[in-house]
């Protein structure tokens, strides 16, 4: 059977994904090489990131089927509708594409400031309190913006302010085990975020009331559990480390006009409500 052009196009992409993938070293140090902030080292540091390399050239693969055939033909080989193409890739183009909107500045600085604002009602030492709220609120947003985008979230926010920070090997392996729990339980507060809860919400006719009523209440208080007990199991290493709860470093210390971070909250809600053509 004779491969068609999109099908070469494909093996080739796949080829670079792979030695992309091995070079992510080298362009990392070459990145360190240019001025800092300059548009060469920003280029150079995303493509330095492994994370981006399948959803890089799987965006270019899309776009070259756009271009040889038709946008509908690139929308129908992503919904698996194509002819001779049955596997579906909606769900990991969506969480492409909202991990990489959890991940922007506007977005976490934004989430930082809600959690920086909650704890400070806490009767809690400040870096106790922080490490507490975040555990709580970012899983919980699971329930809005979906898992993905809340790990996302949520783990950017603990690694800037604790691991940063040199927490002990132990204490880390406990904070990502807890965070992964709550993540997995804080997407039942809403009937259309958590994909075990999409499945079955339209069909048992499960709205975000009856959520609320009979799941979210309960993983609320089972999310709180957990994050109270990790604190206190903690709360020595949490007031021996220096900075803990502090950003160690800020690329761009000026704040963000709230247009942008509305712009980017409107886009990732567009994406939560649109996420399967």
């Amino acid at each position: 059977m004779q491969p068609t052009t999109v099908e070469l196009i494909a093996a080739v992409l796949f080829g670079l994904a792979v030695i992309h993938t091995f070079s992510v070293k080298r362009l990392e140090v070459a990145a360190h090489r240019l001025e800092h902030g300059s548009v060469g080292r920003n280029i150079l540091e995303l493509l330095g990131e492994v994370e981006v390399v399948f959803g890089l050239w799987a965006g270019v693969f899309v776009t070259a089927i756009a271009l040889l055939e038709t946008p509908q033909s690139a929308i129908e080989y992503i919904e698996g509708r194509r002819t001779g193409y049955s596997v579906n890739l909606t769900e990991p183009a969506f969480v492409f594409a909202i991990m990489s909107m959890a991940a922007t500045r506007p977005v976490i600085g934004l989430a930082t400031s809600i959690v920086r604002r909650l704890a400070s009602f806490l009767p809690l030492p400040a870096a106790a309190a922080f490490f507490f709220t975040t555990l709580v609120v970012g899983p919980l947003l699971g329930g809005f913006i979906t898992g993905p985008a809340a790990m996302t979230v949520t783990a950017l926010i603990l690694k800037r302010r604790f691991y940063d920070h040199g927490m002990s090997e132990r204490f880390k392996y406990a904070t990502i085990g807890t965070l992964f729990v709550n993540v997995s339980i804080g997407g039942t507060l809403t009937n259309f975020a958590a994909p075990p809860v999409l499945m079955v919400a339209r069909k048992w006719q499960w709205d975000i009331e009856y959520m609320l009523i009979n799941f979210g209440w309960k993983a609320t208080i089972a999310l709180s559990i957990n994050a109270l007990v990790l604190t206190l199991l903690f709360r020595k290493e949490l007031s021996s480390i220096v900075g803990a709860g502090q950003a160690k470093t800020d690329d761009d210390p000026r704040p963000l006009p709230m247009w942008l971070v509305a712009t980017h909250i409107l886009l990732m809600a567009a994406v939560v409500l649109y996420s399967h053509h």
